[in-house]
C-alpha cells in the first residue's frame, strides 16, 4: 500500500488551494479600493462572503483539516473545565485586589524612603 504518490498529489493540490487562496485575498483588496465608492455596508458583506469562501477552502486542505480536528477537541476539553462559582470568583478577585493595594503601598513606602535617604545623601556637605 503505496500512498506516496496520492500524499504527493494532495500536498500538489493544497499548494493550488493556497495559491488560490491568496489571490482571492488579493482580489479582494484590490475589488475593495476600486470600489471604494460604494457603500461601506455593501462592501462588509462582499468581505464576508469572500471571507467564507476562502475559509471554506482553506478547510479542505491538510492544515485546515488539523485546525479544525484541533478545534472540535479544544470544544471537547472545554466541555470538561470546571468553572469556579461565583463566590469563589468574587473572593479570589478580593484577595488580588487587596495584594496589589498591599504590594502598590510597599513600593510606594519603598520609593519615599528611597527619595528621603537620597536626599540626605546629596545635601550633605
Amino acid at each position: 500500500m503505496n500512498k506516496q504518490p496520492t500524499d504527493k498529489i494532495e500536498t500538489q493540490f493544497d499548494s493550488l488551494k493556497w495559491t488560490a487562496i491568496v489571490l482571492l485575498l488579493a482580489a479582494g483588496v484590490v475589488a475593495n479600493i476600486y470600489f471604494g465608492a460604494e457603500p461601506l455596508a455593501l462592501r462588509a458583506i462582499a468581505w464576508l462572503a469572500l471571507l467564507g469562501v476562502v475559509f471554506t477552502m482553506a478547510a479542505l486542505t491538510a492544515q485546515g483539516k488539523m485546525a479544525l480536528h484541533f478545534f472540535y477537541e479544544s470544544q471537547i476539553e472545554m466541555r470538561k473545565v470546571v468553572w469556579p462559582t461565583k463566590q469563589e470568583t468574587v473572593q479570589t478577585t478580593l484577595i488580588v485586589i487587596a495584594m496589589v493595594l498591599i504590594a502598590g503601598l510597599v513600593l510606594w513606602s519603598l520609593d519615599n524612603f528611597f527619595l528621603w535617604a537620597v536626599g540626605k545623601i546629596t545635601t550633605l556637605k
